[in-house]
């Protein structure tokens, strides 16, 4: 059963510009693997984040610090958490969640479905 969707759509010459004007959001917003990344893959890991967020109602007991983007043995993106975000998942009756990236232009977009019993 699909218990939530979300999606994010972020212009990236604005993301730049506003990780350029206030570096501390790098380290806020970042794991330390993903802030190797290029700005356009920053960019994507963002709208990633906030499409899971949106997935699970809400930001309460989210923290963008236990929300990673990895790639997994094909190079297709997937979401992973810890901590609080994990329990929030858990709750919602959450037990999968599928993420698709893409980037156009000057744009990058994420979409998460999150999969489960439903709210427990």
């Amino acid at each position: 059963m699909i218990v939530g969707i979300g999606v994010d759509l972020v212009d990236l010459p604005r993301f730049l510009r506003t990780l350029e004007r206030t570096p501390a959001l790098r380290e806020r917003l970042f794991t330390p693997a993903e802030r190797e990344l290029t700005g356009r893959s920053l960019a994507g890991r963002f709208a990633a984040k906030e499409a899971l967020i949106k997935a699970l109602g809400g930001s309460e007991d989210v923290f963008w610090q236990e929300i990673e983007v990895l790639g997994d043995s094909s190079g297709a993106p997937i979401l992973t958490t810890s901590g609080s975000t994990n329990r929030r998942l858990a709750e919602r009756g959450i037990e999968s969640v599928h993420l698709s990236i893409s980037h156009d232009g000057d744009a990058a977009i994420a979409f998460v479905v999150a999969e489960g019993g439903g709210p427990r």
